[in-house]
């Protein structure tokens, strides 16, 4: 005997794909996840009330922020950025890929851009505008 299409539909409604990603150690991924975190430790730890939309892209000795972050928090975000990479240990390029000295990125010589906002008023309404601090 057939199944009901009404049982059919809600059987179909509960299935799911799940996937995640792994990546290695020094890991460009990883390095951004860090950029991004510390950009948002930093503005937390001035304003607790700050609004952060962070990401980070990484190629080539370079490193760029952008976003938009509403804070009273003044970044110097160069720093915050040179500090992350220098931590995780990216401390030589070599804009040479035949190079076995290269670690693709350093500190003290990759550019940093800046591309961030302050956070939209129409993000700003729909997210945090009028609302209790725990909606």
């Amino acid at each position: 005997m057939a199944e009901p299409a009404a049982k059919k539909a809600k059987t179909a409604a509960r299935t799911f794909l799940f996937s995640s990603e792994s990546v290695n150690e020094g890991h460009p991924d990883k390095l951004c996840d860090q950029v991004s975190d510390a950009v948002l430790d930093a503005c937390l730890k001035v304003d607790p009330k700050s609004k952060v939309a962070c990401e980070t892209v990484t190629k080539d000795n370079m490193v760029m922020v952008a976003g938009e972050i509403t804070t009273e928090a003044k970044l110097d975000y160069d720093k915050v950025v040179r500090g992350v990479v220098a931590q995780i240990g990216f401390d030589s390029f070599v804009d040479d890929l035949s190079s076995v000295d290269s670690k693709g990125l350093s500190h003290k010589s990759c550019e940093v851009l800046v591309r961030i906002n302050k956070q939209s008023p129409d993000i700003a309404g729909g997210v945090h505008v009028n609302k209790e601090d725990l909606d």
